[in-house]
């Protein structure tokens, strides 16, 4: 049931900003929760995408707009960018709200952030995912403890970063894929088949063009040298519609020719079925090992992003999964050790009854304690903390 606001209740005023995809879905079920507490006693403005325009946010400018992929291209769109923070900084601060809820895309909404503070002090601000201070630039954390009042982190060991960074209050609220295992777990059928000869091996390049253009043609040569080995494997490679012929270009001259599935049903019934996985380095690690698929890792980037993330990245582990179980159980093979001879041996110890597999079998049965939030979704949770950082009244 809807809740209605009380008599006289004043209207509640809350902004929202989030540039990407996954930022937006993220808005839209945080004010999905916001709307069930609030009832009609709310009012959303700010930027989002599509889900969050259904959820009754009218979005000051198109996301798209932002969609903006190159060192020199941002450069070139430089002007147009910041046209693009002030107008959003006027436009919160016009609105009064009650509070101000920044989610992911730091490049932006940190800057966006940090105006509406200066201009505006009495503005809360709640930072939805935080940003990788435990990764790399951790002097961010104590910069972020003058302009933003709450973080809400989706790693468990976040808090704890950003306490030993001095940085805002930071709380766990769950990441968005502990709402979605239903979808992740095999049922009687599907496990049957991921136990079945011969087995599903998931093929991950990546999920932007860039990506599948560097990695494409060493995962086509690890296949290669399991086929030589006469290990007998179905490759599914699910990718999406907008990079499905850039896919298909690219594994043509594959030995074999993997069956390509798009849209997000279908790759979460792949990874029902698979047994083992070939993936790129990123958020699909921590989805593959709540899906309980063990994985060997590879990531590729150009000369001179490997250059500066040698000097700045402070992490054991550059695997999402890894970080999270707190041991290197996932095997990650970057920049000159993303080479066929070193992904190839530990695909097939993955796709029988290795050592590799049994370890990260089992690092992955302690996932669901480690990410738990309890009775309350993630949704929930964040909801709860946005509500308790509104101001009380208006001025």
């Amino acid at each position: 049931m809807t809740a209605r606001p009380l008599a006289g209740a004043a209207m509640r005023r809350i902004c929202l900003v989030a540039t990407e995809e996954s930022g937006d879905r993220l808005g839209a079920s945080l004010m999905k929760v916001l709307r069930q507490r609030l009832g009609d006693g709310v009012e959303f403005s700010g930027v989002g995408g599509c889900g969050m325009t259904r959820e009754g946010l009218a979005s000051l400018f198109p996301i798209e707009e932002l969609s903006i992929v190159g060192f020199a291209a941002v450069l070139k769109q430089l002007p147009k960018i910041l046209g693009l923070i002030r107008g959003t900084v006027d436009a919160i601060v016009a609105a009064q709200p009650d509070v101000l809820v920044i989610i992911d895309s730091p490049d932006f909404t940190q800057r966006v952030a940090k105006r509406v503070h200066a201009r505006d002090p009495e503005i809360p601000i709640v930072n939805y995912v935080a940003p990788t201070v435990w990764a790399w630039r951790p002097g961010r954390a104590g910069a972020m403890r003058g302009y933003v009042d709450h973080v809400l982190g989706l790693l468990p060991f976040e808090p704890e970063a950003f306490r030993r960074l001095n940085g805002p209050p930071c709380t766990y609220v769950g990441h968005p894929l502990i709402e979605q295992l239903a979808s992740l777990r095999p049922n009687a059928a599907e496990q049957a088949r991921r136990d079945a000869d011969p087995p599903v091996l998931l093929v991950l390049p990546g999920s932007r063009r860039s990506e599948v253009a560097r990695h494409i043609a060493v995962f086509g040569e690890t296949l290669a040298r399991l086929r030589a080995q006469n290990l007998a494997f179905e490759a599914v490679l699910p990718t999406t519609p907008h990079l499905e012929a850039a896919v298909r270009a690219g594994v043509a001259n594959w030995p074999l020719v993997p069956e390509i599935v798009t849209g997000e049903s279908e790759k979460r019934a792949a990874f029902r079925r698979a047994r083992a996985a070939l993936a790129k380095s990123g958020t699909v690690t921590l989805e593959l090992a709540l899906s309980g698929v063990p994985m060997v890792t590879a990531y590729r980037v150009g000369e001179i992003e490997a250059f500066i993330l040698r000097r700045v990245v402070n992490v054991q582990s550059v695997i999402l999964a890894n970080l999270v179980i707190g041991e290197n159980v996932i095997p990650e093979f970057l920049q000159e050790a993303c080479t066929a001879d070193n992904l190839a041996p530990v695909l097939a110890d993955l796709l029988g009854d290795g050592p590799i597999r049994a370890r990260q079998v089992e690092a992955f049965d302690r996932l669901d304690a480690i990410m738990s939030t309890g009775a309350a979704s993630p949704s929930v949770r964040a909801a709860d903390i946005v509500l308790a950082t509104m101001r009380s009244g208006r001025r």
